[in-house]
């Protein structure tokens, strides 16, 4: 650890700060006007780098420069027209809707990428111009990250200029504070969005292009880049350019002090500060979070007088559903009789099973709490790490692990929840995503009690469940028995006050109903529901690994709550069914299953923006409220007669 091994990691900080602020800038900008949390911005970053690499394929080294400012150009042409074919179809729609067409778009995206630009790895040529190096203190540093160190600061002043001295500027600050009183004074807030969406586009088209000489193309990158942008424009504060630039230098810096540290040896103890680049992002997005929980150059977010969809009461099971659930129940305990000549539908039926419980544990914080959650994975993660560590470790028996493993994920929910409950709205989502991650980390990088990346092998259950169809029985009693657990708990006085404190956190506090103990409680069971989930997943699969912690598992079940519809109980069972079952079905029969997913979500998006399970309650109180009417008017013709 010397002085100029520092200052060449100070150095590359600032010149990774650019390109993270490039992107950071384009999804603030979006989500400032648009309010849409861009789960697509990664995969603009992807395509501009793509899109670069063949551009100076075609047009040569000297084209180097052309190659990136057309590629970024491009993509914000690709922007403006999913903005106006997509998006502006659902911008009525709630936030999290619009979330979950985002996502639908990077499976299009990246399996259109996979089939233009195949798989390999592709490493571009260096900068003309910039290829060499400069002697800093006796080490070289590469001239082209020089150049990336004055990219960052001018982009921030090109910004600043066309925001605070230009009349589109203006309209989009306006925007910005209050998009609903800018499209009353007869701005036209259409092409207002198209614009904002495709500059957004183009910016982080601009940072991935730029990355060109310095990293390879991968597939991967979408949705690494969207993870650190969504950092940064949260520390940085919602709608915040400079502070967008402000929170990418913040943790590019962090994270090449902590490369620059390495191993260190702490009160005879070996602290590896390199590992913690891959969660030191999220440990700081976290800390602002519960210290400022609007960023660090935010401002708190102005309400939107469009409200979305109306929350309608819950209502108590009629008898008719009640003898469907029935039905349904008794031909899933004849499911393993009936399919004996098919073993892999036992195992694909567990799954569902599993994914169910899963999805069921958000919805009871998503829907009748109102608390959106980006992390809930951590959850199910403790449940399956704790029930293969409780088996492994301690010998304990399977059954017994199954009871005390959901304990293990609530302690997790308990302190997790204590400080996610204090924010709301996107910074409350951002926060549990945070958790989920840093969690992630520990589990990834805790090798001699983990497993590490390798994770645990030869976690199985009982041997009188060593038969798939008993251990099938055991998951579908078990899954149902939390489920039902859930919908009464909805329907005892602790959820009436949880559905109030939702609907006025004002008028339930003013009639005594403490809100945030409710929502700290909330948590609590989610967390202990989601971790049976990830129990009955492990002992099921005789493994664990990190990624039952991931984003992706927790994106997972957003879109299974989203696609059955956040407003009914069964909308969670519905969409994980749906969508585990597509997930599957899709990925076994092409090889562009991210596509063809990602088309079919998107299309049940335009055309059941509730929700399947909530489109379905909306035809059947459509068809119960013509019966009704009719009855009333053959009533009154029989008086009449």
């Amino acid at each position: 650890m010397s002085l100029s091994s520092l200052l060449l990691q100070f150095l590359t900080g600032l010149s990774s700060a650019s390109s993270l602020f490039l992107v950071g800038a384009g999804l603030s900008l979006i989500f400032g006007v648009t309010r849409i949390v861009n789960f697509a911005h990664g995969s603009f970053f992807m395509v501009g780098i793509y899109l670069a690499y063949t551009l100076v394929d075609k047009l040569g080294t000297l084209g180097f420069w052309p190659a990136v400012l057309i590629a970024a150009l491009a993509v914000g042409v690709i922007g403006a027209l999913i903005e106006m074919v997509l998006l502006r179809r659902i911008y009525k729609s709630p936030e999290l809707f619009q979330l979950l067409a985002t996502f639908a778009l990077v499976l299009v995206i990246k399996d259109a990428v996979l089939y233009v630009w195949g798989p390999d790895e592709l490493l571009g040529p260096r900068a003309p111009g910039l290829s060499g190096s400069v002697d800093i203190l006796g080490r070289q540093f590469p001239t082209y990250d020089l150049f990336l160190i004055v990219v960052g600061p001018v982009v921030l002043g090109l910004m600043w200029l066309l925001l605070t001295r230009t009349r589109w500027g203006t309209l989009v600050r306006a925007a910005t504070q209050d998009r609903e009183m800018v499209s009353a004074l007869g701005v036209n807030q259409a092409w207002l969005f198209t614009a904002v969406f495709a500059l957004g586009a183009t910016l982080a088209a601009l940072g991935g292009a730029l990355q060109l000489p310095r990293e390879p193309a991968t597939l991967a990158m979408d949705l690494n880049t969207i993870g650190a942008a969504f950092v940064v424009v949260v520390v940085g504060g919602m709608g915040s350019i400079p502070g967008a630039y402000v929170a990418a230098l913040l943790l590019s810096e962090i994270k090449a002090v902590c490369i620059w540290l390495g191993v260190v040896d702490i009160f005879g103890y070996s602290v590896s500060f390199s590992k913690l680049t891959l969660v030191v992002d999220f440990i700081v997005m976290a800390i602002v979070l519960v210290w400022r929980p609007w960023g660090l150059l935010g401002r708190p977010q102005a309400p939107s007088r469009y409200v979305g969809m109306q929350e309608e009461p819950l209502r108590r099971a009629s008898k008719g559903y009640l003898w469907l659930v029935a039905a349904l129940g008794v031909a899933l305990m004849a499911m393993p009789l009936l399919t004996a000549d098919s073993p892999y539908t036992t195992v694909l039926m567990i799954d569902l099973l599993i994914a169910a419980l899963f999805a069921a544990s958000l919805h009871f914080i998503m829907g009748p709490a109102g608390m959106h959650s980006f992390g809930h994975a951590a959850y199910f993660g403790l449940g399956a790490y704790g029930a293969a560590l409780l088996v492994r470790a301690s010998g304990m028996p399977m059954e017994l692990a199954l009871i005390v493993a959901p304990l293990v994920a609530a302690i997790g929910a308990f302190v997790y929840g204590w400080f996610a409950v204090r924010l709301s709205g996107v910074y409350l989502a951002m926060l549990t995503l945070a958790f989920a991650q840093i969690t992630w980390a520990v589990v990834y990088q805790w090798d001699s009690f983990t497993g590490g990346s390798n994770g645990l092998t030869g976690v199985w259950p009982s041997e009188w469940l060593s038969d798939k169809r008993t251990y099938y029985w055991l998951t579908l009693v078990l899954v149902a028995a939390g489920i039902l657990l859930l919908r009464r708990v909805l329907f005892s006085p602790f959820g009436y006050a949880l559905r109030a404190g939702r609907d006025s956190v004002l008028r339930a506090d003013a009639i005594g109903i403490d809100v945030k103990r409710m929502q700290w409680t909330a948590f609590v069971i989610a967390g202990a529901a989601a971790g049976l989930a990830g129990a009955l997943y492990a002992f099921s699969k005789g493994s664990i690994s990190p990624e039952s912690l991931s984003v992706d598992k927790s994106v997972d079940g957003l879109v299974m709550v989203l696609l059955g519809g956040i407003q009914t109980l069964a909308g969670p069972v519905v969409g994980a069914v749906t969508f585990s079952w597509l997930h599957d079905t899709v990925a076994r029969n092409t090889d562009y299953w991210r596509a063809t997913l990602g088309a079919i979500i998107l299309l049940l998006v335009l055309l059941f923006p509730q929700g399947i399970a909530g489109f379905a309650k909306q035809l059947s109180d459509r068809w119960l409220r013509g019966r009704r009417r009719s009855e009333v008017d053959v009533g009154l013709k029989e008086k009449r007669t």
